[in-house]
Order: C-alpha cells, then structure tokens, then sequence
C-alpha cells in the first residue's frame, strides 16, 4: 500500500488552510511526475523536465486546490459547492463532492467544453447548467449565485483555498530536483495556476527551502490571449479549450507572477499547440490535452528567438490528461491501415514482408 494519502496528509500541510479537525476530502491528489524530456532538452540544449499533473485523480492540476476547498467547504457544514468551469475543475468539483457527500452545481458554456471533462462532471453526479455565452459569463453568475444562496463557491478566483493547493506543485518540483528550476512554464487561462504556482515557489525560498527562484512563463492561446493583449477579449476562440478564457478572474496575480519573477506572459497559435501536444506524445509518450502543450509551444517559441541560455533547468507543466479531449486527438488526423485478418495482409501493409 502506498504510502502517498494525498495532499492534506503530506508533509506539505502546514501551508494548507486547512482546520486540523477537519477531516481530508481526498483522492490521493498530488506527487505527480516529473519526467526528463530527452527531445526538448536536447532541441533547447537545456535540462527540461514536464510536471505531468494529468496524473492527478480526475486528470488534471485542478485536484490539489480541490481537495482544500471541498474539506473546508464539508467542515463548515454546506451542503453544496458551485463553480463555473470550461471542463477541468466542473470534474474535479464534481468528484470531490462527491466523496465528501456534498452536491456539485457546475455552469458551463454551451458548446464549449471538451466531452471527456463534460462526461466527468456528468458521471460523477454534478448538476450542470449550460449556459448561452462565455466561461466569463458562467463565472460571473456563479458569483452571484454563491453570494446569495447557501453553496461554496470553489473556483480560484479570490479562493485562498484553491489557491494554497495549488502552490504545492512547486514544492514538489523543488524537492525534487533538489533546488527550484530557472524557469518554470505554463498555459494560462483564467490566471489562478501562475499565481499559484509563483506563490508555491515564494513559500519555499522565504522558508530557506529553495536557494533561488524562476522566472514565470506564461503562454496564452493567440485567440484568447488578454494578459498579453491587456484588455479583455469578448469573444475568445481558440481550439485549446482549457485556456478559452477572455477576462482571466485572477488577472492581478498572474501580472504580478510575470513581473515579480522577471518572466513573461506570450501568445503561442493554435498551431504551434498542436504541434507542441502530437510531439510531446510521440516524444515523450505523454498523452497531455491541448491547452497543455502552450507551454512546450511558448519554450520552443522562446528558445527560436534566443531567449534561453544553454545549460538552464526548465519545468513545463502539462496541465491536464489528453483523456479529458478525446475528440481533439481523433480531429486532428487519423488514417488507420485498413487491411484483411490474414497475417500475410498485414505484414505487407506494414512494410515487413521483404
């Protein structure tokens, strides 16, 4: 049996807002892998390493602020959570109610969310609302809907707890290596994952746990990028889902992550997502969701225009589990071999009958 409980039972609790009798909502979220990536490292000639927080229970980084805000939120005696979401944290919402034995209210934009993530929220019993309009809209009537009714409202925005999970995958990654990296990557949407992930590191070298701190790169979709543009987008399009967002909810914090650290917030294509999530498959064989790959796209991008040094330690967070946009993957070009059952048939498609 593993020794692994989760977050809250990790040695990591004493940064988690957490009441010490409060028992832990938890489904072993955390201690995710961190796997050397030869190709990248070898196409940057740095030592880059990718944060794989798809591993987490319901397949994405979502789970490790979840797990506080649904203990504080069962501890306080509500009977329902609410969020609004573009498919990662309505299935880690969802799930953690559930095991705390708590209704899930999700607010989704109609049409505008992954099928896997829907499929999540759905199985795990949440009440969802499709709403005509934007995750933007979604998040402002949740707000509404949390000031005036009896439910927690679990999203990131303003949510220390949320927040206070999240931070601890820079502790992972510190302990880790041993020392925190130079830079540290990520896609940004609705801005709570940079803030969070800057603060983790804040933590651990105002503890004398890390020696340094990195620069922050954030990557935002070109079609969804306000951080860069600075100015919200109305109307924010990109095939990313995860990072559709237009008005990022924690835009201070994640300006303040860029500027603190010395780092950055830039606009990467569609395609060059696309083609940073096929290579980090054939690659890496990390099967990662699109909005993922912003941050191995912003690398590449960053390493043609020679802003790497040779020689620097970078961690990439894949954010969320390729499961979770089956329909992207199958999208994005699939040509099977069609061919009789006779083995002598497929050998031949193959290639391997001379």
């Amino acid at each position: 049996m593993s020794s692994w409980q989760g977050l809250i039972d990790s040695p990591y609790r004493r940064w988690l807002p957490v009441p010490d009798t409060a028992p832990a909502v938890s489904l072993h979220e955390g201690a995710t892998p961190l796997l050397r990536s030869a190709h990248l490292s070898a196409a940057t000639d740095c030592e880059v390493w990718l944060k794989v927080e798809g591993a987490n229970p319901t397949g994405s980084f979502k789970d490790r602020g979840m797990t506080i805000a649904v203990t504080v939120a069962a501890a306080t005696g509500v009977r329902s959570v609410i969020c609004a979401s573009t498919g990662n944290t309505s299935a880690s919402a969802a799930a953690y109610a559930a095991r705390a034995g708590l209704e899930a209210v999700v607010l989704v934009p109609r049409g505008r969310i992954a099928l896997g993530k829907l499929a999540q929220a759905i199985r795990y019993g949440a009440r969802i609302v499709e709403l005509e309009g934007t995750f933007d809209d979604c998040l402002r009537v949740t707000r509404e809907l949390a000031a005036h009714h009896p439910a927690a409202l679990v999203n990131s925005v303003g949510n220390e707890l949320r927040l206070a999970g999240q931070r601890t995958v820079s502790y992972e990654i510190v302990d880790a290596l041993g020392r925190a990296p130079d830079i540290h990557c990520l896609p940004v949407g609705n801005g709570g994952n940079i803030t969070a992930t800057w603060g983790g590191y804040q933590n651990y070298a105002k503890e004398g746990l890390a020696a340094t701190l990195p620069r922050i790169w954030g990557f935002q979709a070109a079609g969804a990028a306000p951080l860069v543009h600075g100015t919200p987008v109305p109307n924010p399009t990109t095939r990313a889902t995860a990072i559709r967002v237009g008005h990022p909810a924690t835009w201070d914090g994640a300006i303040a992550a860029r500027d603190d650290s010395g780092g950055l917030i830039a606009a990467v294509t569609d395609e060059e997502i696309f083609d940073a999530y096929r290579a980090v498959a054939h690659r890496d064989g990390v099967f990662a969701e699109p909005a993922s790959a912003a941050g191995i796209a912003g690398l590449l991008r960053e390493h043609a225009a020679g802003r790497l040094t040779a020689g620097q330690t970078v961690v990439i967070t894949l954010s969320g589990n390729g499961l979770k946009d089956t329909e992207a993957s199958l999208h994005d070009g699939y040509e099977p071999t069609e061919t009789s059952a006779a083995t002598s048939d497929v050998a031949r498609a193959l290639g391997w009958d001379s």
